[in-house]
């Protein structure tokens, strides 16, 4: 089994997108029994809370549901227990380097990183107020991320 964790700053908008849209792409392509796949934080400032409305009705609009979701955030024994650990930019992925420790496995990267566009960031919609855009950059990730492990 695969276990993937998808990060962003507030596990609010970015990566739940990331993480329902790699849900609802194991589960079309019939692998759901191969994957593990959730999302967490860097920070604390939201945890417990749902899925940023905005976010949510992106995902509804595609047909993906994210019911249920509660804001987490990242501990260090994640670094053992996921294979792969997803940030949306840099600073995320400077955020879980100081939480998990040096990546030695080579288990931390950008989501854009598997859409061919290595060293480009997810756009924070929080801040953009673009949710197209993130939901576009998140399913080109997910859908990239999926062919590389599928191979």
């Amino acid at each position: 089994m695969i276990k993937i964790l998808f990060i962003c700053h507030g596990n609010i908008c970015r990566s739940p997108m990331a993480e329902y849209v790699m849900k609802d792409l194991v589960k079309k392509a019939g692998l759901e029994d191969s994957f593990y796949i959730t999302s967490a934080a860097t920070s604390t400032e939201e945890i417990g809370n749902p899925v940023y409305p905005p976010a949510k009705r992106i995902l509804a609009s595609h047909g993906i549901l994210c019911n249920g979701h509660s804001a987490k955030q990242i501990k260090k024994s994640d670094y053992d227990e996921y294979d792969l650990i997803i940030g949306m930019d840099n600073a995320n992925i400077r955020n879980i380097n100081r939480i998990c420790g040096q990546d030695v496995e080579n288990k931390i990267h950008l989501l854009l990183k598997f859409a061919n566009r290595d060293g480009e960031e997810v756009a924070d919609p929080w801040y953009t107020r673009d949710f197209e855009e993130t939901w576009n950059d998140v399913l080109e990730g997910c859908t990239g991320l999926l062919k590389f492990l599928d191979k």
